[in-house]
């Protein structure tokens, strides 16, 4: 039924202006402007994200975005650098200092952090 149907994401946030300027200006992702309650990401690849304002917004409590990059600790250090701070987990996926999760051959090395809305996000390391 669906399998030539184009088809988005999207996830909700409680500060519209906040959220476009963190992924504008922190991230240093492309945005379009729908209207006043709404605009997408636009994301390399070009499917778009829709990002959409919700009064009573509930963050996420799984990661809604991975973002695949070829060094982990570089992009980590980058964004710490412009103020984003990484989630620090224990136990099967625990971090070290940085936020990075180390999978040493038994998955791909990760970070996590959120957006202002309190969404996870990830960097992923990949090819």
């Amino acid at each position: 039924m669906f399998g030539n149907t184009k088809a988005f994401s999207g996830f909700s946030v409680n500060d519209l202006e906040k959220a476009r300027e963190f992924y504008q200006q922190q991230l240093g992702l492309d945005t379009e402007g729908l209207n006043e309650h709404m605009f997408t990401l636009k994301l390399a690849g070009g499917t778009p994200i829709l990002v959409y304002a919700k009064p009573n917004h509930v963050p996420a409590t799984f990661t809604i975005l991975n973002f695949q990059v070829s060094n982990v600790e570089e992009i980590v250090d980058k964004l710490s650098a412009k103020g984003v701070k990484f989630l620090q987990y224990t136990g099967p996926i625990a971090t070290d200092a940085k936020g990075i999760h180390r999978a040493n051959g038994e998955g791909p090395t990760v970070a996590w952090f959120t957006d202002p809305a309190g969404n996870i996000l990830s960097v992923v390391e990949g090819k």
